[in-house]
Protein backbone atom coordinates (compact mmCIF):
# COMPACT_ATOMS: atom_id res chain seq x y z
CA UNK A 1 0.00 0.00 0.00
CA UNK A 2 1.43 3.87 -0.77
CA UNK A 3 2.48 5.52 2.23
CA UNK A 4 0.61 8.30 0.48
CA UNK A 5 -2.33 9.39 -0.99
CA UNK A 6 -3.61 12.48 -2.63
CA UNK A 7 -7.53 12.98 -2.94
CA UNK A 8 -9.10 14.91 -5.30
CA UNK A 9 -5.85 15.40 -7.12
CA UNK A 10 -7.92 18.03 -9.99
CA UNK A 11 -9.04 20.14 -7.23
CA UNK A 12 -9.07 23.76 -8.54
CA UNK A 13 -9.47 25.51 -5.20
CA UNK A 14 -7.04 28.03 -3.70
CA UNK A 15 -6.44 25.84 -0.62
CA UNK A 16 -4.11 22.55 -0.62
CA UNK A 17 -4.89 20.10 2.52
CA UNK A 18 -2.50 18.11 3.96
CA UNK A 19 -2.98 15.66 6.92
CA UNK A 20 -0.19 14.37 8.49
CA UNK A 21 -1.69 11.90 10.68
CA UNK A 22 -4.59 10.52 8.93
CA UNK A 23 -3.92 7.17 9.40
CA UNK A 24 -3.58 4.40 12.29
CA UNK A 25 -2.16 1.36 9.89
CA UNK A 26 0.94 -0.07 10.59
CA UNK A 27 2.51 -1.91 8.06
CA UNK A 28 2.82 -5.80 8.84
CA UNK A 29 6.89 -5.19 8.96
CA UNK A 30 6.72 -2.64 11.89
CA UNK A 31 5.33 -5.81 14.37
CA UNK A 32 2.65 -3.46 15.75
CA UNK A 33 4.96 -1.61 17.10
CA UNK A 34 4.87 -3.56 20.17
CA UNK A 35 1.44 -1.38 21.15
CA UNK A 36 -1.10 -3.00 23.39
CA UNK A 37 -4.40 -3.38 21.56
CA UNK A 38 -5.94 -1.24 23.54
CA UNK A 39 -3.36 1.59 22.23
CA UNK A 40 -3.63 0.68 18.50
CA UNK A 41 -6.28 3.68 17.77
CA UNK A 42 -5.62 5.67 20.36
CA UNK A 43 -4.15 9.26 19.64
CA UNK A 44 -1.17 7.92 20.06
CA UNK A 45 -1.24 6.27 17.05
CA UNK A 46 -3.27 8.86 14.28
CA UNK A 47 -5.49 12.31 14.74
CA UNK A 48 -9.08 11.25 14.99
CA UNK A 49 -11.50 12.48 12.60
CA UNK A 50 -8.47 14.50 10.93
CA UNK A 51 -9.09 12.73 7.66
CA UNK A 52 -12.79 12.50 7.51
CA UNK A 53 -12.82 16.25 8.06
CA UNK A 54 -10.05 16.92 5.66
CA UNK A 55 -11.97 14.93 2.91
CA UNK A 56 -15.31 17.41 3.73
CA UNK A 57 -13.16 20.52 3.44
CA UNK A 58 -11.95 19.14 0.11
CA UNK A 59 -14.98 18.83 -1.30
CA UNK A 60 -16.78 22.80 0.01
CA UNK A 61 -13.15 23.94 -0.89
CA UNK A 62 -12.06 21.86 -4.41
CA UNK A 63 -9.12 21.48 -2.28
CA UNK A 64 -6.86 18.55 -3.34
CA UNK A 65 -5.60 16.67 0.22
CA UNK A 66 -2.31 15.46 0.73
CA UNK A 67 -2.81 12.28 3.38
CA UNK A 68 -0.07 10.12 5.32
CA UNK A 69 -1.40 6.20 5.13
CA UNK A 70 0.62 5.15 7.99
CA UNK A 71 0.49 5.99 11.45
CA UNK A 72 2.26 9.07 12.94
CA UNK A 73 4.29 5.96 15.23
CA UNK A 74 6.20 4.51 12.31
CA UNK A 75 7.47 8.07 11.63
CA UNK A 76 5.54 11.40 12.30
CA UNK A 77 5.36 13.14 8.62
CA UNK A 78 4.73 16.53 10.45
CA UNK A 79 8.63 16.30 12.01
CA UNK A 80 12.08 16.15 10.47
CA UNK A 81 14.52 13.26 10.44
CA UNK A 82 16.76 14.30 13.17
CA UNK A 83 13.87 14.82 15.50
CA UNK A 84 13.85 12.40 18.27
CA UNK A 85 9.63 12.79 18.07
CA UNK A 86 9.54 11.78 14.44
CA UNK A 87 9.47 7.87 15.75
CA UNK A 88 8.76 8.42 19.63
CA UNK A 89 9.39 5.80 22.01
CA UNK A 90 6.58 7.25 23.99
CA UNK A 91 3.61 9.07 23.09
CA UNK A 92 1.99 10.52 26.54
CA UNK A 93 1.95 7.58 28.73
CA UNK A 94 2.31 4.87 26.06
CA UNK A 95 5.19 3.09 25.29
CA UNK A 96 6.51 2.54 21.74
CA UNK A 97 8.44 -0.20 22.38
CA UNK A 98 8.67 -1.28 18.95
CA UNK A 99 10.76 2.70 18.44
CA UNK A 100 13.16 1.61 21.59
CA UNK A 101 16.96 1.40 20.54
CA UNK A 102 16.23 2.22 16.46
CA UNK A 103 19.84 1.89 14.75
CA UNK A 104 20.60 4.73 12.53
CA UNK A 105 19.92 2.33 9.05
CA UNK A 106 16.31 1.54 10.52
CA UNK A 107 15.56 5.04 10.94
CA UNK A 108 16.95 6.05 7.55
CA UNK A 109 14.44 3.53 5.89
CA UNK A 110 11.50 4.48 7.58
CA UNK A 111 12.41 8.16 6.17
CA UNK A 112 12.41 6.75 2.60
CA UNK A 113 9.41 4.90 3.02
CA UNK A 114 7.07 7.36 4.45
CA UNK A 115 8.59 10.59 5.15
CA UNK A 116 10.57 10.93 1.68
CA UNK A 117 7.05 9.89 -0.32
CA UNK A 118 5.04 11.80 1.47
CA UNK A 119 7.05 15.11 1.46
CA UNK A 120 7.30 14.34 -2.44
CA UNK A 121 3.09 14.00 -2.91
CA UNK A 122 3.19 17.75 -1.80
CA UNK A 123 5.99 19.13 -3.54
CA UNK A 124 3.89 17.71 -6.92
CA UNK A 125 0.81 19.61 -5.41
CA UNK A 126 2.06 22.36 -4.85
CA UNK A 127 4.29 22.75 -7.32
CA UNK A 128 1.82 22.93 -9.73
CA UNK A 129 -0.34 25.94 -8.64
CA UNK A 130 0.32 29.27 -8.37
CA UNK A 131 1.64 31.49 -5.85
CA UNK A 132 -1.62 32.31 -3.91
CA UNK A 133 -2.30 28.82 -3.75
CA UNK A 134 -2.65 28.60 0.39
CA UNK A 135 -1.98 25.32 2.41
CA UNK A 136 -3.71 24.08 5.50
CA UNK A 137 -3.06 21.44 7.25
CA UNK A 138 -5.18 19.21 9.53
CA UNK A 139 -4.82 17.79 13.36
CA UNK A 140 -7.19 16.90 16.19
CA UNK A 141 -5.74 16.41 19.63
CA UNK A 142 -6.59 14.68 23.18
CA UNK A 143 -9.06 16.34 25.27
CA UNK A 144 -6.97 14.89 27.88
CA UNK A 145 -3.15 15.10 28.48
CA UNK A 146 -1.49 13.49 30.76
CA UNK A 147 -4.13 13.34 32.97
CA UNK A 148 -4.97 17.35 32.75
CA UNK A 149 -8.41 18.85 30.79
CA UNK A 150 -8.07 20.86 27.99
CA UNK A 151 -10.19 24.13 27.50
CA UNK A 152 -9.46 24.74 23.95
CA UNK A 153 -11.72 23.54 21.28
CA UNK A 154 -10.11 24.67 18.14
CA UNK A 155 -6.46 26.06 17.63
CA UNK A 156 -5.07 27.90 15.03
CA UNK A 157 -1.84 27.45 14.75
CA UNK A 158 1.37 29.34 12.67
CA UNK A 159 4.98 29.80 12.81
CA UNK A 160 6.70 33.02 11.15
CA UNK A 161 3.74 33.67 8.56
CA UNK A 162 0.02 34.44 10.95
CA UNK A 163 -1.49 36.52 7.90
CA UNK A 164 -3.98 33.61 7.43
CA UNK A 165 -4.26 32.92 11.11
CA UNK A 166 -5.00 36.85 11.71
CA UNK A 167 -7.54 36.72 9.44
CA UNK A 168 -9.45 33.42 10.68
CA UNK A 169 -9.06 34.94 14.34
CA UNK A 170 -11.20 38.17 12.87
CA UNK A 171 -14.49 35.79 12.19
CA UNK A 172 -14.27 34.13 15.71
CA UNK A 173 -17.57 35.81 16.29
CA UNK A 174 -19.11 33.59 13.90
CA UNK A 175 -19.02 30.80 15.86
CA UNK A 176 -19.22 32.21 19.76
CA UNK A 177 -20.01 29.11 21.09
CA UNK A 178 -17.02 27.46 20.30
CA UNK A 179 -13.15 28.32 22.54
CA UNK A 180 -11.04 28.96 19.74
CA UNK A 181 -7.27 29.72 20.39
CA UNK A 182 -4.06 30.65 18.48
CA UNK A 183 -1.06 28.44 18.71
CA UNK A 184 -2.79 26.21 20.98
CA UNK A 185 -2.98 22.97 22.41
CA UNK A 186 0.37 23.46 20.80
CA UNK A 187 2.90 26.69 19.21
CA UNK A 188 5.98 26.44 17.08
CA UNK A 189 8.25 25.89 20.17
CA UNK A 190 7.02 22.75 20.33
CA UNK A 191 7.99 21.64 17.26
CA UNK A 192 4.78 20.86 15.37
CA UNK A 193 4.74 23.45 12.86
CA UNK A 194 7.42 21.34 10.46
CA UNK A 195 5.08 20.93 7.63
CA UNK A 196 4.26 24.63 7.33
CA UNK A 197 8.01 25.17 7.88
CA UNK A 198 8.62 22.79 4.83
CA UNK A 199 6.06 23.14 2.20
CA UNK A 200 4.45 26.58 2.89
CA UNK A 201 6.88 29.14 4.41
CA UNK A 202 9.72 27.70 2.32
CA UNK A 203 7.32 28.98 -1.03
CA UNK A 204 6.14 31.98 0.67
CA UNK A 205 2.07 30.65 0.79
CA UNK A 206 -0.23 31.65 3.60
CA UNK A 207 -0.82 28.67 5.86
CA UNK A 208 -2.73 27.34 8.88
CA UNK A 209 -2.31 24.18 10.95
CA UNK A 210 -5.84 23.31 12.54
CA UNK A 211 -6.30 21.48 15.41
CA UNK A 212 -9.78 20.52 16.33
CA UNK A 213 -10.69 18.72 19.80
CA UNK A 214 -11.06 15.15 18.85
CA UNK A 215 -14.03 14.49 21.37
CA UNK A 216 -15.91 17.15 19.24
CA UNK A 217 -15.04 14.53 16.32
CA UNK A 218 -16.53 11.07 17.09
CA UNK A 219 -19.52 10.98 14.27
CA UNK A 220 -20.36 11.83 11.04
CA UNK A 221 -22.64 14.74 12.17
CA UNK A 222 -20.10 16.28 14.35
CA UNK A 223 -17.59 16.29 11.76
CA UNK A 224 -19.89 18.23 9.29
CA UNK A 225 -20.48 20.48 11.84
CA UNK A 226 -17.32 21.40 12.66
CA UNK A 227 -16.51 21.74 8.88
CA UNK A 228 -19.15 24.12 8.72
CA UNK A 229 -17.76 26.19 11.79
CA UNK A 230 -14.11 25.81 9.93
CA UNK A 231 -15.26 26.86 6.76
CA UNK A 232 -16.95 30.10 8.59
CA UNK A 233 -13.69 31.15 9.85
CA UNK A 234 -11.34 29.93 6.50
CA UNK A 235 -13.80 31.35 3.67
CA UNK A 236 -13.86 35.23 4.48
CA UNK A 237 -10.03 34.89 5.66
CA UNK A 238 -9.42 33.18 2.03
CA UNK A 239 -10.75 36.75 0.97
CA UNK A 240 -9.00 38.87 3.44
CA UNK A 241 -5.92 37.46 1.89
CA UNK A 242 -6.94 37.76 -1.50
CA UNK A 243 -7.24 41.59 -1.07
CA UNK A 244 -4.39 42.06 1.04
CA UNK A 245 -2.45 39.97 -2.07
CA UNK A 246 -3.91 42.13 -4.81
CA UNK A 247 -3.22 45.58 -2.95
CA UNK A 248 0.74 44.58 -2.63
Amino acid sequence: MNPVEILNANGVGRVVLLCEHASHRIPPEYGGLGLAEADRQSHAVWDPGARALSVLLSKTLDAPVVASTVSRLVYDCNRPPEAASAMPEKSELIEVSGNIGLSAQDRAARVAAVYEPFCQAVSQVLDQRGPDTIVVTIHSFTPIYYGQPREVELGLLHDEDSRLVDAMLDQVGRIPHRKIERNEPYGPGDGVTHSLRLHALSRGLANVMIEVRNDLMRSDEQVAAIAKEILALLEPALNEIAIMEDES
